[in-house]
This record gives C-alpha cells, structure tokens and sequence, in this order.
C-alpha cells in the first residue's frame, strides 16, 4: 500500500539530525529544524487511508519513505509499531528510535536527515519540489 504527498525543500533545510527525519505542511523553517526536509508538504498523516494506517500498526510491518526530487531521491526504511496513530495534523517523523508520538510514521529507521544522499539535500535547500511516497509492506 503507498501514500504520496507533494512537498518542497527550503533554503535552511541542512539535514543535520541524527535520529529523526521530518516533512512539515509548515510553509517555514528556521535552521533550527535541522530534522525537517521538506516543507509545505499536502498531506499529512492524518490525511492517509485507515487501511494504511492499521497496516502500520503491525509490529511486522515494513515502512519505507522515498523523497523524489526531480534529479535525486533517497530512501528510509523502518518498521511499524501498535502505537502509531498517524493523527498528526502537521508532520510526518520517521525515528531511529523506538519513540512513538502523533507525528511518528515509522520507527527503527534505518537514516535520519544526516544520512541523506548530499546532493538531494542541496537541492532541496535549493527549493526543489520533491514527491514524499510512504509504502507498507505487512510481514
């Protein structure tokens, strides 16, 4: 099962974090949101299919978000969790940890913004439209 929203990349967008990745329908950052990259994004998790949503809860699930810009993309797989309520009205985090909260879409990841190819993060600094697709395969 896939989600897709559209989103656009800022010019503080550095992708500097550690352990969290981060799209926002925000349609600001400051560099303080070294998670965030992407903003503006259309759809947010409490947008997405229950369907998909209760395909996520299962702790066997696969989680894979893909970032698309016109030249570059990359991608963060993870797993799912009973936890995840996809209720956010705001933003998707995909988590290194296991930490859960209403914004978490996938834990476990296996990147954060740190680990993204550089030449997609320079574009998204450079504004670039960018195709954000969540996919669940259940175990």
């Amino acid at each position: 099962m896939n989600e897709t929203a559209g989103a656009h990349g800022h010019e503080h967008v550095s992708a500097d974090h550690a352990s969290t990745l981060e799209v926002t329908s925000d349609d600001f950052l400051t560099p303080a949101g070294d998670c965030i990259v992407a903003i503006g994004v259309d759809r947010v998790p409490a947008d997405f299919d229950p369907a998909f949503v209760a395909a996520c809860q299962d702790e066997a699930a696969t989680i894979t978000m893909t970032i698309e810009t016109a030249d570059h993309s990359a991608t963060v797989t993870g797993s799912g969790h009973p936890d995840l309520t996809f209720e956010s009205p705001r933003s998707h985090v995909c988590r290194t940890s296991d930490y859960v909260d209403d914004r978490t879409v996938m834990v476990d990841a296996d990147g954060a913004a740190t680990d993204l190819d550089r030449d997609l993060v320079d574009a998204l600094a450079g504004g670039a439209d960018a195709t954000i697709t969540f996919t669940v395969d259940q175990g």
